[in-house]
């Protein structure tokens, strides 16, 4: 019998997943580390400033060329817009957190690295209309920035 790629994937996804949490279940796995920290009130911000304080504790943030973020100027559609972000030059980098400025709940997603790990990301981000995507990168302590104004178009004809 040949499976169907999607099925395959499907029931690889599903393995891999019951495997990681019947080790943290059996305690092999401590929950913490299979888990991510859910910062909740961050995600529940109405505003960007709010949700900078509620992530970092600050909303200052220092405007760096070592924090390379990649967008398109152009979405055709907001639900999937692709962001990589770079900060290879900055050392001990411990986080990248991405916002969208103009989405009613500004914070995206935060990617908590471990000591010694490359520092670039790439995921897809939901925008709910046009404005600055923002990368945040906390390295030693300090928050660097970068953004980049994106435009969502509605069904490819401007928005």
């Amino acid at each position: 019998m040949k499976l169907q790629p999607q099925r395959r994937t499907f029931l690889k996804g599903t393995l891999a997943g019951g495997a990681v949490l019947a080790a943290a279940g059996l305690g092999l796995i401590p929950s913490r580390l299979a888990l991510a920290a859910w910062p909740e009130a961050a995600f529940h911000a109405t505003s960007l400033d709010e949700a900078l304080n509620k992530v970092f504790g600050s909303s200052t943030l220092e405007a760096s060329d070592k924090v390379v973020l990649k967008a398109p100027s152009i979405a055709e559609n907001g639900a999937v817009v692709p962001i990589t972000v770079n900060a290879e030059q900055l050392p001990n980098v411990e986080s990248i957190s991405l916002f969208s400025e103009k989405n009613p709940t500004p914070f995206v997603a935060r990617f908590n690295l471990k000591p010694g790990c490359v520092a670039d990301i790439s995921t897809r981000v939901k925008m709910g209309e046009s404005g600055d995507v923002i990368a945040v990168v906390k390295a030693d302590g300090k928050l660097y920035s970068a953004r980049t104004n994106v435009k969502v178009t509605v069904g490819g004809c401007g928005g």
